[in-house]
């Protein structure tokens, strides 16, 4: 069984992330593997084992220091990575869902795909469904339970309202993760110091027929979430305490 895992190199949601020149940031920050591609990447695995070995890939689109990632998610287990590199700090999820077909096509025949719903950066959900069109393969997302039984998925998704639909896809298809599918393990030392030593072949964006201007949408600012506000104890009767916060509302404006 050959199944790609699509991994994004993000940066860490707890880090401090500095705005540059309005559309980019430093990326000096702490970056991390999307924590979302984290699910598909453990459950690639044990579909792996599972299912009497294969061979799992994780496919990567970015910067040459998307390989510290990539190799944080080899020591979970996959074999092998692709990275399709660009120097590009920002690639819509269209151009990012072509980067990854033509690399896969170009690589071998997946009997399944596995993402992340989103990555924690962008957050646009689409990467999923557009790499599922783009190869003509159905798509679920929001996964919390998949069962592979020969060239058919049986996968349990949640839905709005607390709610699981369950649905019957046939193979391959593109499988997007989410919390509740499983719990990745924690990689051991040598797991970690094998993963150093597992092949990642880089792939030029532009060898793949791409130039990065297929996008349809660009970033026109960055705004810094502004810092929190201190807390404000209010002393008193109810009454006082009421009046005190109908003033304090109305002298920031909010009443």
């Amino acid at each position: 069984m050959r199944i790609y895992v699509c991994v994004k190199h993000v940066p860490d949601t707890a880090a401090r992330i500095s705005v540059v020149d309005g559309t980019g940031f430093a990326e000096t920050c702490k970056f991390i593997v999307n924590p979302y591609d984290e699910y598909a990447v453990e459950e690639a695995v044990r579909l792996s084992r599972k299912n009497g070995g294969g061979e799992v890939i994780v496919v990567t689109v970015g910067k040459e220091a998307a390989v510290a990632s990539m190799r944080a998610a080899l020591a979970l287990g996959p074999q092998r990575g692709i990275l399709v590199k660009t120097d590009a700090q920002f690639l819509d999820s269209r151009t990012t869902s072509l980067a990854m077909k033509n690399a896969i096509e170009r690589d071998g025949v997946p009997d399944l795909i596995l993402t992340g719903k989103q990555s924690v950066d962008s957050e646009g959900m689409q990467t999923p469904y557009r790499l599922a069109q783009a190869l003509g393969m159905p798509v679920v997302s929001d996964v919390v339970k998949l069962t592979v039984e020969g060239r058919r998925a049986l996968v349990e998704r949640e839905v709005e309202g607390g709610g699981r639909e369950v649905l019957e896809v046939e193979l391959p298809c593109v499988i997007g993760a989410t919390r509740g599918l499983n719990e990745p393990h924690y990689p051991k030392l040598p797991e970690i110091m094998q993963a150093k030593k597992k092949e990642i072949k880089v792939v030029p964006l532009a060898e793949l027929g791409l130039s990065g201007d297929e996008g349809f949408t660009e970033i026109v600012q960055l705004v810094a979430t502004p810092e929190r506000g201190q807390a404000r104890m209010l002393d008193g009767s109810v009454r006082e305490k009421v009046e005190r916060l109908v003033s304090l509302l109305e002298q920031d404006g909010v009443l």
